[in-house]
């Protein structure tokens, strides 16, 4: 298969190890990306491909190519009109998230969606993670009863990614509701077969902020041997990779740094969610408990363990995974697969539907957390 692929970043690059361990015939037969570059640096370990040939826009290298699949991974505020371009053209595409950040994007995208022929793949790999798959199992067998409250959490052990590189810059990302919940209210969204109808959410930054100048870089900040953030303390006392070159206590750096959700479902029901981005190694976790009346089952991604607790018997089960080392847990294979089978003709595990959702809430989450009300979320 001929893949043409507009942005290719590091994610992108993940990506491509996933399809070429898979199968090493497939061709990426053009790039759209202003940085030639960092791109063919990041390429080169493919040292036994041959250089592919970069197109200045999407059309040309549509046009030129005739590709049977199309991987977009520009930066967010991109997403949207780059994928309706695709669109028009009736192109498979993997989609990286969030698929929109903004509502009219969200809105056009829906509109696209139903005049696409073709289908898409979102970049939602833990909704098919082998943990996931298996709580859908277990919701699917009957013994937790109808699922009645989820508490959901993610504390992000690589935070610093937030700030102190171009995801500090929220006029590109539009904040971490959409740069991080996407993922978990997709997954909430998944196991239940619904979309919530109303959110309240609220954001803090208590601890990424402060008063040095704009654009700071760590390199030329007189504390750079002793502030805690420091690449030299990062590195040589906290053993934690570099994260990026600029300062997170300047005053340009965005995103909240800790933030709660509470999603209302059409039957009643509601689920929680709340994420932390300074949270570090050990206090890492990622996932959910589910109740239903019957019983409840809990699980995270970083402790690759599903507990099954029944209300009914004393008994416990658990089950245990071997997927910590893979790329988003197992999920990014999964969907790498199904991009190819979706190339040729498949249907979709991770539709571009469930893109738009995750985004919608995401945005009315944004909406509630700016505003201070509850806000309801209008069926798309």
């Amino acid at each position: 298969m001929k893949f043409v692929i507009i942005g290719c970043g590091a994610r992108i690059n993940g990506l491509l190890d996933e399809i070429f361990k898979y199968d090493n015939t497939h061709v990426v037969a053009g790039i759209v990306d202003p940085d030639k570059e960092s791109v063919l640096s990041r390429l080169s370990r493919f040292c036994d491909r041959k250089e592919p040939p970069f197109f200045n826009s999407v059309e040309e290298a549509l046009d030129s190519v005739s590709p049977d699949g199309v991987i977009i991974g520009t930066r967010c505020n991109y997403h949207t009109e780059i994928a309706v371009r695709v669109m028009a053209r009736n192109i498979p595409m993997f989609l990286e998230k969030p698929v929109s950040v903004t509502k009219e994007q969200a809105l056009e995208l829906n509109s696209a969606l139903k005049t696409y022929r073709a289908q898409a793949v979102c970049s939602f790999p833990l909704r098919v993670s082998p943990v996931a798959q298996a709580v859908k199992d277990v919701i699917a067998s009957g013994k937790l009863g109808t699922i009645e409250h989820i508490q959901a959490v993610n504390n992000v052990p690589y935070g610093g990614v937030y700030y102190h590189g171009w995801y500090r810059d929220e006029s590109v990302t539009k904040g971490l509701w959409l740069q991080k919940a996407t993922h978990d209210f997709d997954y909430i969204i998944d196991m239940l077969g619904c979309a919530p109808n109303t959110v309240c959410a609220m954001g803090s930054k208590q601890i990424y902020k402060g008063d040095k100048q704009a654009g700071l870089k760590c390199s030329d900040c007189a504390e750079n041997r002793t502030c805690p953030e420091s690449p030299h303390v990062l590195t040589k006392e906290k053993y934690e990779e570099i994260t990026g070159e600029y300062c997170c206590f300047a005053k340009d750096t965005g995103n909240q740094d800790s933030g709660s959700a509470i999603l209302r479902f059409p039957s009643g029901m509601h689920a929680v969610y709340s994420q932390n981005f300074f949270a570090r190694k050990e206090a890492a976790k990622r996932g959910a408990r589910l109740l239903g009346y019957k019983g409840t089952l809990e699980f995270d991604w970083y402790t690759n363990e599903i507990k099954f607790m029944s209300h009914v018997l004393p008994k416990v089960e658990r089950q245990t995974f071997d997927s910590s080392a893979m790329n988003h847990f197992g999920g990014d294979r999964v969907l790498v697969r199904n991009f190819l089978e979706v190339c040729g003709g498949g249907d979709s595990v991770s539709p571009l539907s469930a893109g738009i959702i995750s985004a919608w809430v995401c945005l009315h989450a944004d909406e509630s957390d700016r505003t201070g009300a509850f806000c309801d979320i209008p069926a798309l």
